[in-house]
């Protein structure tokens, strides 16, 4: 029992990095209806510019981190205002293989200007500390990774509710031309959605990185993030959240109890159990186009 409840908490712990990046790509889901290929990568470069300030230039962290986030925010405006916002009338399939690209040139950029090497990103908290709770632990990190994840889900959520930006956004993300036609500048809100996305992946990745710093290290976050955003719901923000909990820690139970082998395979084969059942996910409602 005691190594199930482990297995449990040791689940939502990593699931809390695989909510925050699936909160990225709901939020840009919701607002193009385009699975965001690029979302790990958006979390990866801000990681690299961190990791810069703190170990190369010697910033202390209350200098490091605020700067990092805002070149995450500047970083997802670029990118929709640069490249997404200048494609001609695109398909899904279009910006799809646009986001891949970018994808592509952002690890390609990662991997030549830092370096292939893996190094750990200086950090207030030891990814070896633990906090002990009976026979039950979890390490100092992962419980700041659980916390700050709940903050940034409240935070979105009072965002979305009370303020003048979130429910524009809402409104753009429900019925575009409608609300252009209200007096939205659905540009700007799209321009908006990418940078707030790429700040919250960025905080995915910073805390990752005091165990791993390298380019390969938002793939699997990404993937799985996308993963927990399916069985979720891509257009619900808690779906998101839950789903990436539930592939949390049922990878957990599967390494534990089946093989740690094949591990990382389980949350691609929960999304294929959940789509079969609910094509829209668990917690979005599933509509159906009528001609």
């Amino acid at each position: 029992m005691i190594d199930f409840l482990q297995m449990v908490l040791s689940g939502i712990a990593v699931g809390s990095s695989y909510a925050l990046m699936g909160l990225g790509m709901v939020l840009i889901y919701k607002a193009t209806e385009v699975p965001n290929f690029v979302q790990g990568e958006m979390a990866l470069l801000p990681v690299f510019i961190a990791y810069t300030l703190l170990a190369t230039y010697g910033l202390p962290y209350y200098i490091a981190f605020p700067a990092t986030l805002l070149f995450a925010l500047v970083l997802g405006c670029v990118l929709e205002f640069a490249v997404l916002r200048r494609a001609k009338e695109p398909n899904v399939l279009g910006l799809i293989i646009i986001t891949i690209g970018l994808e592509m040139l952002l690890l390609g950029f990662v991997s030549w200007k830092f370096g292939a090497e893996q190094r750990a990103m200086p950090f207030p908290i030891s990814s070896y500390d633990a906090i002990i709770i009976g026979d039950l632990f979890i390490s100092t990190l992962d419980m700041l990774t659980l916390v700050v994840a709940l903050i940034i889900m409240l935070i979105l959520f009072l965002f979305f509710r009370f303020s003048k930006i979130g429910v524009a956004m809402k409104a753009t993300q429900q019925n575009e031309n409608a609300a252009a036609l209200m007096g939205i500048k659905t540009h700007q809100i799209r321009m908006i959605t990418w940078g707030i996305s790429a700040l919250v992946g960025s905080v995915a990745g910073m805390l990752i990185a005091p165990v791993l710093v390298e380019p390969y290290m938002m793939w699997d976050p990404m993937l799985k993030g996308f993963a927990g955003a399916v069985v979720g719901g891509m257009t619900s923000l808690p779906g998101a959240v839950f789903g990436a909990y539930i592939v949390g820690v049922v990878e957990h139970l599967f390494g534990g109890y089946v093989s740690i082998e094949f591990k990382s395979v389980v949350a691609f084969v929960v999304i294929v159990l959940v789509l079969c059942v609910k094509p829209s996910g668990l917690f979005a409602r599933h509509y159906v186009k009528k001609v």
